[in-house]
């Protein structure tokens, strides 16, 4: 069973950055494909960006291509994501998210089998 556990969450003013981590255990983290999704009050869960279990692979939401950043250490068991620029509308919980199964829809929350706890974020304008 894999464990997912994010950290990082905070609360900035807009325009500043903020890293993510999801630490990942019970599971090598090389075989596992990775995720992270946001929820804002009163939102559905949206995808915002997922990275191939080799790193090669990533995929963005729109709405964060060009200040998100998805990466992963496999070492250390860690995934990443790296926002600038940040934005009042970023401001939700994130929680990442992981699968072992082949990854053909990276955007799908319903492709993914272990979830964390979430971390939240806030960005005041």
């Amino acid at each position: 069973q894999v464990q997912l556990v994010e950290s990082g969450g905070g609360l900035v003013q807009a325009g500043a950055s903020l890293r993510l981590s999801c630490a990942v255990s019970g599971s090598p983290s090389g075989s596992v494909h990775m995720a992270w999704f946001r929820q804002a009050p009163g939102k559905e869960r949206e995808f915002v960006a997922a990275i191939s279990w080799t790193g090669i692979i990533t995929l963005y939401a729109d709405s964060v291509k060009g200040r998100c950043t998805i990466s992963r250490d496999n070492a250390k068991n860690t995934v990443y994501l790296q926002m600038n620029s940040l934005k009042p509308e970023d401001t939700a919980v994130y929680y990442c998210a992981g699968t072992q199964r082949v990854l053909r829809r990276g955007y799908d929350s319903g492709q993914y089998d272990f979830w964390g706890q979430g971390t939240q974020v806030t960005v005041s304008s």
